[in-house]
């Protein structure tokens, strides 16, 4: 397998039409779009179109990148794929990336042959092919500066998730401060899983008791968030410790991003929230399995993030979190405020 050399800059510049394809989730969108905001500075003045689902697609629109967003991005009957695949054609784009990089796009690619439009992606045969070996064993944002460079667009620094935009999009709007919520004063956002998951993929619900106990005590609020499955951690602390709060299921992802942008620190599971979190600039303490590729997995953000990482996620003790809250200044600077 060859690695096509970078595109020259005058190859990508040229670009009135450009459609950028990322169809994963939440936390998958979210490190995409710091590559987006490369793609727009490179091509100013270009219209952007983004091919998704419906699980971004609220989050797309806020965002100040693309000037069209279309959710329909992954059709299950074969008519239907046959007309997306015709409209990106009838669109005539001048450029594609396609930063899903999946069999799926592949397919979406073949279809439009034999004469595609200009192509960035993981794939032999498009006009800007990254075919790095090695990026099966990188790091999605790693993965993501290396199609941009085959791109032709030059990347200075390491790629993070940047979601400082949202408060100015949004005006600041009140529901997205932590006194919407009645939180006030210092804050630590608890991120667990649901007790669905096998116990060795997972902090268990006690620990998270337990160091929301430690983080009350030391002034700060611990506040537990969460989807419908993580609602019997969120009782049991909310239960054990009064001062907590159980927001499980309450924001909406653009809540969260506001909390999460102010907390003093997130500790929690690799759940998207914790994605979010990092992309929102909060300083994250993210567990992960060492069996499950932690190196590709951990989330990344300005905020900076601390992994524990142990074979049975179970097994990291409540001590060294507490540990590493305090080394972080957390509970020192709540003691003094």
């Amino acid at each position: 397998m060859i690695w096509r050399k970078s595109a020259s800059e005058s190859e990508t510049s040229a670009v009135n039409r450009v459609l950028v394809i990322q169809l994963g989730g939440v936390g998958a969108f979210l490190q995409a779009l710091a590559a987006v905001k490369l793609i727009r500075e490179r091509h100013v003045g270009a219209r952007f179109t983004l091919l998704t689902t419906e699980a971004t697609k609220e989050l797309a629109e806020k965002s100040p990148y693309f000037d069209t967003v279309e959710a329909d991005g992954k059709p299950t009957e074969p008519q239907a794929i046959t007309k997306l695949i015709a409209r990106i054609r009838a669109a005539k784009y001048d450029m594609i990336y396609d930063l899903e990089g999946s069999s799926r796009t592949n397919n979406y690619f073949q279809g439009l042959r034999p004469w595609p439009p200009k192509w960035s992606g993981p794939i032999p045969g498009a006009s800007h092919a990254y075919l790095a070996p090695s990026r099966g064993d990188l790091h999605p944002m790693l993965r993501l500066a290396g199609q941009l460079e085959a791109a032709g667009i030059p990347v200075s620094g390491p790629l993070e998730p940047d979601l400082s935009w949202l408060r100015q999009t949004m005006r600041d709007a009140p529901r997205l401060r932590p006194d919407y919520f009645g939180i006030h004063g210092r804050y630590v956002l608890l991120l667990p899983r649901g007790a669905s998951v096998d116990a060795g993929r997972h902090w268990p619900e006690e620990k998270y008791v337990d160091l929301a106990r430690r983080i009350a005590r030391h002034g700060v609020t611990p506040v537990v968030l969460g989807g419908t499955e993580e609602r019997q951690v969120g009782a049991a602390i909310a239960k054990e410790v009064p001062s907590a709060k159980n927001l499980v299921t309450r924001p909406d992802l653009f809540q969260c991003i506001g909390l999460a942008e102010r907390a003093a620190f997130a500790v929690g599971d690799d759940v998207e929230l914790m994605h979010v979190a990092a992309a929102a600039g909060a300083p994250c303490l993210v567990f992960l399995s060492s069996l499950a590729r932690p190196d590709l997995a951990a989330p990344k953000g300005k905020g900076g993030v601390v992994e524990f990482t142990a074979a049975v996620i179970a097994d990291l003790p409540v001590d060294q979190v507490e540990r590493q809250l305090r080394n972080c200044g957390v509970f020192r600077e709540a003691a003094t405020a």
